[in-house]
């Protein structure tokens, strides 16, 4: 058990780590900060946290385990801001969707105390972020990807492990460059895709009256369309060289498809819509572990 979580961002992933940890008996006393003061007042006012901290310095103070949840882009000012206090045996942690660029900043700022550091991304989440949407089950049954430097110190790469399967997740390890290139296509392209899908459709001189007829194949298609704008400006922009790379490859994807409309091929579109179908009938997607 550890005595005291210090959580820096209590939002949506902040918090539900906190009622997760509560729920679980791992942790005595929860701390948070967040730069709005209203946040941490509410994140207090629901037993999300125990004590509300002034500063995200305060929050690190007398914690024996920290979670920056921060967006991406903010995670090295925060660093900076709590570096005084990371010490041998207390365990940070992120929870961010990209890591190469959490890994440097974590490089450029915590110098001879990196080891403490263990990037972490829980692939869990909501269509409605905040504090009020916070859930103790968020991570059960969930991945949580883990990307140690070599600098890492093995005990806590460990602890982290630990306490993310004590929470109901599955933990993997990957190196930072492997994520990113992992999560380009199967997360950060695909919301790239839906923003655009649905803005093209959207503009059109009749874009509202084709909105209108958009039935459960639309609806499921932009869901994700409706994600938060800062947290994936932030994504996209952390991860551009390869989402970039994968957008190279729908759009060669999409031009050989487009290339056998054009042409009226009607058999090769069949073959290509026949193989893509069949391939994704195989796909299964990583089933989940049994709520406890």
């Amino acid at each position: 058990m550890f005595n005291q979580l210090g959580v820096i961002g209590c939002g949506l992933m902040g918090g539900s780590f906190a009622l997760a940890m509560k729920k679980a008996g791992l942790v005595k006393r929860v701390i948070g900060y967040s730069k709005s003061p209203s946040t941490t007042e509410t994140a207090k006012r629901l037993g999300v946290i125990d004590v509300a901290a002034e500063s995200a310095l305060l929050a690190v103070s007398g914690s024996d385990i920290v979670l920056l949840a921060v967006p991406v882009a903010a995670t090295e000012a925060t660093l900076k801001a709590v570096k005084h206090l990371v010490s041998q045996g207390v365990l940070f942690m992120d929870v961010g969707s990209t890591k190469c660029d959490v890994v440097e900043a974590a490089r450029r700022t915590l110098g001879n105390r990196l080891d403490s550091f263990v990037p972490a991304h829980p692939i869990a989440g909501k269509e409605s972020g905040g504090i009020q949407h916070a859930d103790a089950t968020l991570y059960q049954g969930r991945q949580v990807i883990l990307t140690p430097l070599p600098q890492t110190d093995p005990v806590l790469v460990q602890r982290a492990t630990d306490v993310w399967s004590a929470l109901g997740s599955q933990v993997l390890k990957m190196t930072p460059e492997n994520h990113d290139a992992a999560f380009a296509a199967v997360s950060h392209l695909p919301h790239l895709l839906a923003f655009a899908f649905f803005e093209a459709v959207a503009r059109q001189p009749a874009g509202r009256d084709y909105l209108s007829l958009g039935g459960p194949g639309f609806r499921d298609f932009t869901r994700i369309a409706g994600s938060d704008p800062a947290v994936w400006r932030d994504i996209l922009m952390a991860n551009k060289a390869e989402v970039l790379a994968q957008s190279q490859r729908f759009r060669a994807a999409l031009d050989e498809l487009e290339a056998a409309i054009s042409s009226g091929d009607a058999a090769a579109l069949e073959a290509r819509i026949r193989s893509i179908s069949q391939a994704r009938s195989q796909w299964h997607m990583a089933a989940p572990r049994p709520r406890r």
